[in-house]
């Protein structure tokens, strides 16, 4: 009895302390043509509050904040931030750029995982 009891205590411990992946970001993968060197920025004019993230973690753009263009995806120019940092959060936190088309943002583009997550409606940016 008292072994079956410390067995059970101990595969407590051991399933306990597991940690399971509940939440995925859902993205494709997108071929990133660069463009090194574009010279070619943004700034925000003011502060953009991002809602409709896959997983329900808000973010802010910082106004002021400087985005240099630094390529492209079929979905629009991707913008890597100088100034601040972008995260794209669920189980796992990812890195993440701006993707911009026609002054509004489209989503995020993750530059490890090579991949695309569009938001739900495009936010436009208030840019300088």
């Amino acid at each position: 009895m008292q072994r079956s009891f410390a067995l059970l205590i101990l595969m407590g411990f051991i399933f306990g302390g597991c940690a399971f992946d509940v939440a995925h970001v859902t993205y494709h993968p997108t071929v990133f043509t660069a463009q090194p060197q574009s010279g070619k920025s943004i700034a925000l004019k003011e502060e953009v509050k991002i809602t409709q993230t896959p997983c329900g973690y808000h973010r802010t753009l910082k106004q002021g904040s400087n985005w240099d263009l630094i390529g492209s995806i079929p979905e629009g120019n991707v913008y890597k931030p100088r100034d601040q940092v972008l995260t794209v959060e669920c189980s796992n936190i990812y890195e993440a750029y701006l993707v911009v088309m026609n002054q509004s943002m489209v989503g995020f583009y993750l530059p490890v995982e090579k991949g695309f997550v569009e938001l739900s409606k495009e936010i436009n940016l208030p840019i300088e």
